[in-house]
């Protein structure tokens, strides 16, 4: 989880806030100060615990606090400031007004601007920025800039490779700035902490940062850069600032924070949290716009910072289901208030309603500008229970007897993991969450049912599996020095959209679809895959056990021939039960076996163990 360092004083002064008559939250502040099992139980709205407290020896200006956030979903409280507004807002203070935000009907006026060439549309296409000044930069301010850059970048953005941060002096820069795509050994600069000038290729071989993250640039044909209107490089995105403009400095007044990265909203919304934190300590925020050359998302001219987010319904009755209280609407609307967001009381619908549903009471939620974390009412239920205060609510007691016992999915699971030990089979437990290279391309897949996380922290874990032979195909792709044969398996979930992957049941036995995917469009099933990696491995090999299998199960089954597109056409079929097919077997497509740096057959077999 993300950990924090805030220096104490700070800290305090912006958790207690300047506004008049606010005497009654700055003796909060004071009591925070002085005991810490004060400051533990205040932390707990912003879902934060206190690792470690500042040594009291020190100068009140040079103690430190160390927080570690137990959310993921919240960048916006990795900072100083962030974490100070949550504390502020949540005991009485002031929901905090930003009126530099830009809305696609309302875009603020903005002198400078940043053209974004077509050049960067393939590699690293999007950026957001703004202007903070009027207030010279501290030391204290500057380390905790420096932080939050690093925690967005490597934590949010995935060790730079989605978002990307740099700060650099307005007073030397020429607008408007361009950012373009260029050839790597065609440029040179000198970089930061270097005193001498390198091209982009040179600074990924020989600099510190460049060796730390040129995973993300090397291998692409054009990489990105940002210059001003005279040439002046301000910096190699994602890579390094420039020395001279990318140089932020203590004494430094009015700075060009900017963002770049791949995915549009993120960037965007990290571009707010860092206005709004600078906001927060005292800093004139002024809008930057910029233009693409193409089309994104948010359209061709963006003036940032830019409110994108959307309002999110969520009932009374959700509320109560997850809860275990009945809240009013009014109740609602203040917890919500106490967690920074604008919320009313009205009728609507929530996100997902099947079609031709009522509205029901309930709340509208509009996320605060520094937030994106409401994918569903149930993120809304869930402020609501923080905004209230889990202390308010009344512990009960079970009222339902139950005896626990393993249900027929699990006895069923059991026995055909004896069985394929038996048969010689190692077994092998995997992260049910992937990558698209895993589950789609190096799959053959066209990904039109696999299931999309919104909010991926990283892109290892982006999709949920619909398929189990991709976990077992990346275990064989790195076991290459192991004697041959291999024989693993795996009994785990997948999941997809209705209608299911290639070779798969989609419903229950008399063929339609179960509970789950009647509400939610999407199936979770039990599936048993297993790979057999030898010279010989073959239709033949995987089908004797195949039968074994079913033998000793006491099942019946046939087969037809099968055009999965992760298996040899011809040396494929898939497994029919009863009226359905629940599975697929055979040889594995060379161009998959490629894909995943194979140089072995492999036979493979995958069965949806739930339709036995």
């Amino acid at each position: 989880m993300p950990k924090i360092e805030v220096n104490e004083e700070v800290f305090y002064a912006l958790a207690a806030g300047d506004r008049p008559g606010a005497e009654e939250l700055r003796r909060r502040g004071e009591t925070w100060r002085q005991d810490r099992a004060a400051l533990e139980e205040a932390l707990s709205c912003a879902k934060a615990e206190l690792d470690e407290d500042s040594d009291k020896s020190l100068p009140p200006a040079e103690r430190v606090l160390k927080i570690e956030l137990n959310d993921t979903n919240r960048p916006d409280l990795w900072a100083t400031a962030g974490c100070a507004r949550q504390l502020r807002v949540y005991h009485g203070g002031r929901r905090p007004e930003y009126p530099f935000f830009s809305t696609r009907e309302h875009p603020q006026k903005a002198p400078r601007k940043v053209l974004v060439e077509e050049g960067v549309k393939t590699v690293r296409p999007y950026l957001a920025g703004f202007i903070a000044g009027g207030k010279a930069v501290t030391d204290a301010s500057l380390r905790d800039m420096i932080q939050t850059q690093e925690k967005l970048a490597w934590n949010y953005g995935r060790k730079r490779r989605t978002i990307s941060m740099g700060l650099y002096r307005i007073s030397i820069i020429r607008w408007p700035i361009i950012y373009k795509g260029v050839d790597p050994d065609s440029v040179s600069f000198v970089p930061l902490q270097w005193d001498s000038p390198l091209t982009l290729r040179e600074i990924l071989a020989r600099h510190p940062k460049g060796r730390e993250y040129g995973f993300i640039q090397e291998h692409e044909p054009v990489h990105p850069l940002l210059v001003d209107s005279a040439g002046a490089v301000l910096s190699y995105p994602p890579i390094i600032n420039s020395a001279d403009l990318g140089a932020v400095q203590v004494g430094d007044t009015d700075l060009f924070v900017e963002l770049t990265g791949t995915d549009q909203p993120s960037v965007t919304l990290s571009a707010s949290i860092m206005a709004c934190d600078l906001a927060d300590q005292g800093y004139t925020i002024e809008p930057v716009e910029i233009e693409y050359a193409y089309d994104t998302p948010f359209g061709r001219n963006v003036v940032c910072p830019y409110y994108f987010q959307e309002p999110v319904f969520c009932s009374l009755g959700r509320v109560e289901k997850f809860l275990g209280d009945k809240l009013s609407a009014a109740d609602c609307v203040q917890a919500l208030e106490r967690m920074g967001l604008r919320a009313d009381a009205a009728r609507g619908l929530e996100r997902g309603a099947p079609e031709g549903s009522s509205p029901e009471e309930g709340v509208w939620a509009w996320p605060p500008e520094y937030r994106n974390d409401f994918l569903h009412a149930a993120d809304v239920a869930e402020d609501v229970m923080i905004g209230r205060g889990l202390a308010t609510f009344t512990p009960q007691r079970p009222r339902d007897f139950t005896v626990g016992r393993l249900t027929p999915l699990t006895l069923l699971s059991r026995r055909i993991r004896e069985l394929m030990v038996g048969m010689g089979y190692q077994e092998m437990i995997y992260n049910y969450l992937g990558s698209r290279r895993d589950l789609v391309e190096n799959m053959r897949g066209d990904g039109t049912r696999i299931l999309r996380i919104a909010n991926p922290m990283t892109e290892n874990y982006e999709y949920v599996r619909d398929t189990v032979l991709a976990s077992l195909l990346a275990s064989e792709s790195v076991s290459g020095h192991a004697a041959y044969p291999h024989r693993i398996f795996e009994i785990g979930k997948v999941a997809f959209k209705t209608g299911g992957p290639p070779g798969a049941s989609a419903g229950t036995a008399d063929g339609t679809a179960d509970g789950t995917a009647a509400s939610t469009g999407t199936l979770t099933r039990q599936y048993l895959g297993l790979v057999h990696a030898a010279p010989d491995a073959n239709f033949n090999t995987v089908a004797a056990q195949l039968q074994t299998l079913f033998y000793y199960l006491s099942r019946n089954y046939t087969v037809e021939e099968s055009d999965d597109s992760r298996f040899i056409p011809g040396r494929a079929a898939a497994i029919r039960y009863g009226k359905r097919t629940i599975g697929v077997f055979g040889e594995i497509h060379p161009q998959v076996l490629e894909q995943w740096g194979l140089t072995i057959p492999c036979a493979a077999l995958e069965i949806d163990i739930e339709s036995l």
